[in-house]
């Protein structure tokens, strides 16, 4: 069994920044885009440091994850939809289920405000208990009210939100950049927050420039990295958009500079 700090280093050892990419939307969202995970993840590979996926494919795409850092989500977060209300998170796997599987690390939801904020802080307490035996970093995702709510990811939201996670014991923080938030709104939540922050990407943006400004900005603002998702697969050509984030946060390029991998 690796240590909390091996398995950590597996993300961040390069440079302590790392590029995720999450591939775990299948229980919550519809997914075009993700026809081929497998082939997704040997494509970008060369791009990015570590994959979020939950366990039926961490259990397929074992050969196609051996070199890279594998985060399982022990969560399912799902979304209004209909007249199902939104319930938030609810656990359905531990830190021994990710140590079992050979995982690095282990990904949950933890919504601030939520109408079952009681229930979700309890499970990720749960998570954090259980990986302090199994020597399994946990990163918190941890967005005020749920996902998908730009008008509540103001600055002090966000802030909250991400030193609730911290102060829950996550060794890594995932969050959203604060929506119409400048540089030092960040860099006043990222340096207020003793563990890693990494910034999630959101539904895709359609708009590379954008994109790659907010990534920027992000770190600049002091930011370990990134876990952008559906800005990647859902893109015309993830690999170079994997490989234009990959140059500004492990690079250190300028946005227009990272622009030019995609022509």
């Amino acid at each position: 069994m690796m240590s909390r700090e091996e398995n950590m280093d597996q993300f961040f050892g390069k440079d302590g920044k790392t590029v995720i990419l999450p591939i775990d939307h299948g229980t919550a969202i519809p997914v075009p885009g993700m026809e081929d995970p497998i082939g997704l993840i040997e494509a970008t590979s060369p791009h990015v440091d570590g994959y979020v996926v939950n366990m039926g494919l961490a259990l397929a795409a074992h050969e196609a994850l051996e070199d890279s850092a594998v985060c399982l989500r022990t969560d399912v977060y799902k979304p209004a939809y209909g007249e199902n209300e939104d319930e938030g998170a609810y656990r359905v796997y531990s830190a021994e289920h990710a140590d079992g599987i050979g995982a690095h690390a282990v990904m949950n939801m933890l919504y601030t405000h939520h109408r079952n904020e009681a229930e979700i802080f309890r499970e990720c307490g749960e998570l954090i208990g259980e990986s302090l035996d199994a020597e399994m970093p946990v990163i918190l995702e941890t967005l005020p009210f749920s996902i998908g709510r730009p008008d509540d990811y103001t600055p002090e939201n966000i802030g909250f939100a991400v030193r609730a996670a911290a102060e829950m014991g996550a060794d890594v923080v995932k969050t959203a950049f604060p929506t119409n938030g400048s540089v030092d709104d960040f860099k006043a939540i990222v340096e207020s927050c003793f563990v890693p922050v990494i910034v999630l990407g959101g539904a895709a943006m359609g708009d590379d420039e954008a994109l790659l400004s907010v990534v920027k900005k992000a770190m600049d603002a002091g930011a370990s990295g990134i876990a952008v998702g559906r800005n990647v697969w859902q893109h015309a050509n993830p690999v170079a958009i994997a490989q234009a984030l990959n140059a500004i946060v492990h690079g250190g390029d300028e946005v227009a500079s990272a622009l030019k991998l995609l022509s």
